[in-house]
């Protein structure tokens, strides 16, 4: 009677056990909701490069304050199974470390040999490390080193008695970040349209006759993503869009003056909204990866419209910043 007591209970308890562990799975997969870049800076004595650089600040935050924080590098069920979220997080991460070695190299320096400013030096690093490392350093403790002092260059921003923290919006500052954004998304768009598989002619040499390359590649080949492989490439492209968004808006703010003189302001704004449009909730539990013109969807596929739309604004508005 004890041993089929004692074994009903161990039956209970193991089915409470995987209760929480779901309910713990969506928990911590729940996207964090947009937030308002001009709401970082309407409190403070905001200056030139204060949207840019809280945004960022905020941004890299919320990988580590999220519902479960930050669970790429953990190691413990149900955490060590969970891949969407991680690949989300990845997405964030990469726009984070593009934007942090922007401000160290660019936005912060007013000439090519002008000197790198030391806070930003030291956060470029600490954004750059492993991002599933669990210990001896863990990356957590790492990325918020990073944080730590980007908060402080933004307040040595806003003192006027330092007068060797600048941030530069200029048009080429912009135009060389900018330069990383579309190479970024524009891989994304790549990795997404391939989830239903294609054939890609070889363009690694086009436009230059010239042009040499290590070793030879096929014409055309075919390019498929493993089928396990697709919800990951989903996800990250929604972490790199849900940062984007926030970039280009605290982007809107800092650069107003040089937006409005190359009248690129539209083309941002186009950017933001097929960001925006590509953040719509997911409905489906898991990521759809029907035909192009099937009967069931196909979230890549509609995911790389939203990305192609933001890509194809993006070469534009480079274009009036180098032109207009």
């Amino acid at each position: 009677m004890k041993a089929l007591l004692a074994g009903k209970l161990s039956i209970v308890a193991v089915l409470l056990l995987l209760l929480l562990m779901v309910g713990v799975t969506f928990f911590v997969s729940n996207e964090p909701e947009p937030f308002s870049p001009a709401a970082l800076v309407r409190d403070k004595q905001a200056v030139v490069g204060s949207a840019t650089v809280l945004t960022l600040v905020e941004v890299a935050g919320t990988l580590l304050d999220k519902s479960g924080g930050y669970i790429t590098n953990d190691v413990t069920p149900p955490f060590l199974f969970l891949d969407d979220m991680p690949a989300w997080e990845l997405g964030v991460l990469t726009q984070v470390r593009d934007l942090a070695r922007s401000l160290r190299n660019d936005f912060s320096r007013s000439q090519t040999q002008s000197l790198e400013h030391q806070l930003l030096a030291l956060a470029d690093p600490q954004f750059s490390l492993p991002n599933d490392s669990w210990m001896f350093p863990a990356s957590e403790t790492e990325y918020q080193k990073g944080i730590d002092a980007l908060v402080e260059f933004e307040q040595r921003l806003r003192e006027r008695q330092q007068s060797d923290t600048q941030f530069y919006a200029r048009a080429d500052n912009l135009r060389a970040w900018l330069a990383l954004v579309q190479k970024r998304i524009g891989g994304v768009a790549q990795q997404l349209a391939a989830s239903v598989g294609e054939q890609r002619v070889n363009v690694d040499l086009a436009g230059d006759v010239a042009a040499v390359q290590s070793t030879v590649s096929a014409p055309v080949e075919q390019v498929a993503t493993p089928w396990l492989q697709i919800d990951d490439v989903f996800y990250e492209a929604r972490g790199t869009a849900w940062a984007l968004l926030h970039f280009l808006k605290a982007v809107e703010i800092d650069f107003a003056a040089v937006l409005e003189k190359k009248n690129a302001q539209a083309s941002l704004r186009q950017i933001i909204v097929a960001l925006e449009g590509s953040l719509q909730p997911v409905t489906s539990p898991m990521v759809l990866n029907g035909d192009g013109f099937g009967l069931m969807a196909n979230y890549s596929l509609v995911m790389t419209s939203y990305i192609s739309r933001a890509n194809a604004a993006l070469i534009e508005l480079r274009t009036l910043l180098a032109e207009g």
